[in-house]
């Protein structure tokens, strides 16, 4: 056998071997119960909750506490069902957290409350086409 036919397996082999150790880490969206349940039978992987941000009837958001040194802050996140949950998260508040629509939550449950590892802050209004008026 050839020294290219031999690399060639390596590189393949190789390749073969990173698709598969980050397909473990993909997962689906869930709720707060999914994921509840998912906790109480010993799954302690991370988990993906999608929501929006708890509001009031004015649009402001309710809920919402930070730590006295802003280093930490919760949250109320209401699920796909429309469960709320207070959801913790052991980092400052991201920058336009607040003008969000939709929050990616990714961690796991510690007894009743949710744990932030990390947040993803889903704005689709940033990309939505904006009609523009042009005179001719």
């Amino acid at each position: 056998m050839k020294k290219t036919h031999i690399i060639a397996i390596l590189v393949i082999a190789s390749a073969i071997a990173i698709i598969v150790s980050t397909a473990g880490d993909a997962s689906s969206y869930v709720t707060f119960d999914q994921a509840y349940q998912m906790a109480t039978v010993g799954n302690s992987s991370s988990i993906h909750v999608v929501g929006a941000l708890k509001k009031d009837q004015q649009g402001e958001i309710t809920g919402l506490e930070k730590s006295p040194d802003n280093l930490s802050f919760s949250f109320i996140l209401l699920d796909e069902n429309n469960k709320e949950q207070k959801v913790y998260y052991n980092e400052p508040m991201p920058p336009d957290f607040t003008r969000s629509e939709k929050v990616v939550v990714i961690g796991g449950y510690r007894g009743n409350l949710f744990v932030a590892d990390k947040i993803l802050l889903k704005c689709p209004s940033k990309y939505q086409e904006k009609k523009l008026n042009a005179k001719v």
